[in-house]
């Protein structure tokens, strides 16, 4: 660590130097600087530089070398496991950074590595195009693709990272790299999952699809229908063509007008079908969900983009989630994750999720550093709470959750869904294979782990 000297005077310089802002402990905004998606993460940075373009990246990278600080990287912010934040050390806020280029002759995007979905979905809509995106306005896109990529499309447009064209990169000795098929294609592949271990993604590009149209069914139903509606689900999924998706889902009911007021705070069932394409053709495909016995109902077509904010969490929230992919959704498995429902914390914002896979998704290629795409389910436990004194038996859920599921588990995990797990839930959401290799990335690109607040890939 530099001396105080040192330090003092390579902080003015940064404050000099960058375009964007600095904060450090004491200054005006740095409480709400360091503020991040989960409330019970509370961590304090020696400096925030609040990075507007790739040289102020540069700058503050470098500034952290030279004072052998840690340093993390805030996309959205969204990491369970509050990895855009450390103690003591650099963080390097892309915040400013959202600019989304579309160029629909070549049905592709450019998006900055600050940019969150709901920048790339809207910049996207008045083009009828779309990709693979999170199902949180919120979420960042850069740490979102490079963990992989699920989202509502996924079984149209395959996972996030298989419509990754390219990627600008600063790396741990403060360079520019450019990452493609073509160019360095062996830190391409390593990006295909191995999320921000390589350095710091300062733009993404991405392949579009045409989708002038999208629509939805969104059913709530008591919860004691709820074995019927996920065999139902399930069984219609597996007729489905690859636009259709959704999932499952326990929630709370929520204070809209579209849920009855006396279910409101109450457990329910709920079933959301997605559909890239007509009203006409989802509601056909919709069919045997309306004809069970439901309380509220939300059909038709909508813009994708105002889907994407549909599961938009509340600030200030307290979270845990984690996931298990699975072999299949059978009837013992479907009664053991409804049954898992009953002790879910209610009324909070949590939900308990059975997400489809399949279609482009398993289609998609297999050499990348992503093993769960074989897997045609996952299970996904997302909780979220105001009470601290329910962190217990909350956390406590989502364990029972994976508990639950452990029968039908492949093992495989989508790291995006997880929080620090350990180094085997790492190596299980990359693959041993993979993960030797990505170490030899590593070693290549960040010989000292200078990007370690992360599911960590320690160099080779």
């Amino acid at each position: 660590m530099a001396s105080l000297s040192k330090a003092g005077a390579a902080l003015t310089a940064l404050r000099e130097d960058l375009v964007g802002d600095v904060f450090a402990p004491g200054d005006p905004g740095y409480d709400e600087a360091r503020t991040v998606f989960n409330a019970m993460i509370d961590r304090r940075p020696a400096v925030i530089a609040q990075c507007v373009d790739e040289t102020d990246v540069v700058r503050a990278v470098r500034f952290g070398r030279d004072l052998d600080l840690p340093i993390a990287v805030r996309g959205g912010g969204h990491s369970v496991a509050g990895s855009a934040l450390n103690d003591g050390g650099l963080v390097v806020d892309l915040r400013h950074m959202r600019a989304v280029g579309v160029d629909p002759a070549t049905e592709a995007v450019r998006i900055a590595g600050g940019a969150t979905m709901s920048d790339l979905d809207r910049a996207c809509e008045p083009h009828g195009l779309a990709t693979t995106g999170g199902r949180a306005s919120t979420t960042g896109v850069g740490g979102f693709v490079l963990g992989g990529g699920s989202g509502w499309l996924d079984r149209w447009c395959g996972l996030a990272v298989d419509n990754l064209l390219g990627v600008e990169l600063v790396t741990a000795d403060g360079s520019k790299v450019h990452a493609s098929a073509d160019e360095n294609p062996e830190l391409f592949w390593a990006l295909h999952g191995g999320g921000g271990n390589f350095g710091i993604a300062t733009a993404l590009t991405l392949k579009l699809h045409e989708m002038p149209e999208f629509s939805i069914a969104l059913l709530l139903y008591l919860p004691e229908h709820g074995p019927e509606v996920a065999r139902t689900y399930r069984d219609l999924i597996a007729v489905a063509p690859d636009e259709a998706s959704g999932g499952v889902i326990y929630l709370t009911g929520p204070p809209e007008e579209f849920c009855p007021p006396q279910l409101q705070g109450t457990l329910l069932c709920g079933a959301l079908l997605t559909y890239a394409g007509p009203e006409a053709d989802m509601r056909k495909l919709a069919e045997p969900l309306l004809a069970l016995p439901h309380e509220a109902e939300i059909v038709g077509a909508m813009p994708y983009a105002d889907v994407q904010c549909m599961l938009d969490d509340p600030p200030g929230m307290r979270n845990c989630w984690s996931a298990e992919y699975l072999t299949g959704a059978p009837d013992d498995f479907l009664d053991v994750f409804c049954s898992r429902a009953r002790s879910m914390p209610v009324p909070t914002g949590s939900i308990h999720v059975l997400f489809p896979l399949g279609g482009a998704i398993s289609a998609g290629p297999h050499e990348y550093p992503v093993p769960y795409r074989d897997a045609p389910w996952a299970v996904h436990p997302f909780a979220m709470w105001e009470d601290p004194s329910d962190d217990e038996r909350v956390v406590q859920w989502v364990r029972d959750v994976r508990t639950d599921a452990q029968p039908w588990s492949t093992g495989a995990v989508y790291l995006n869904f997880i929080g620090d797990e350990g180094t085997e839930r790492v190596v299980a959401g990359l693959g041993p294979e993979n993960a030797r290799r990505l170490a030899e990335v590593k070693r290549e690109f960040d010989p000292d782990n200078v990007f370690r607040f992360n599911h960590n890939i320690r160099p080779a």
